[in-house]
């Protein structure tokens, strides 16, 4: 459970910040976080993202009989998931 927790936090963050790498890099990290705090859009597509990152985790540990990593991992996308609702009703 604690491997599931790890990597459900984890998986996010990591693709995250490989998108900010990969197709926002032009802005300063903090105009950029200003501008994703602003735009609804940006919270619905790197939500999206990083959710997909841990269904995708957990589909591999499901499939691999590791249940308990696989609970870890759900729990963790559920935080995320309220999460990424919380902020874009916040906007």
């Amino acid at each position: 459970m604690k491997l599931g927790l790890a990597l459900g936090f984890l998986a996010p963050l990591v693709i995250f910040f490989g998108i900010y790498l990969a197709r926002f890099s032009s802005y300063d990290f903090g105009d950029f976080s200003t501008l994703f705090f602003q735009e609804n859009r940006l919270i619905t597509f790197f939500g999206a993202w990083c959710l997909v990152g841990n269904i995708a985790l957990f589909t591999y540990y499901i499939n691999t009989n590791r249940d308990q990593t696989a609970k870890g991992i759900f729990a963790l996308s559920v935080v995320y998931g309220i999460l990424i609702l919380l902020l874009k009703l916040w906007n």
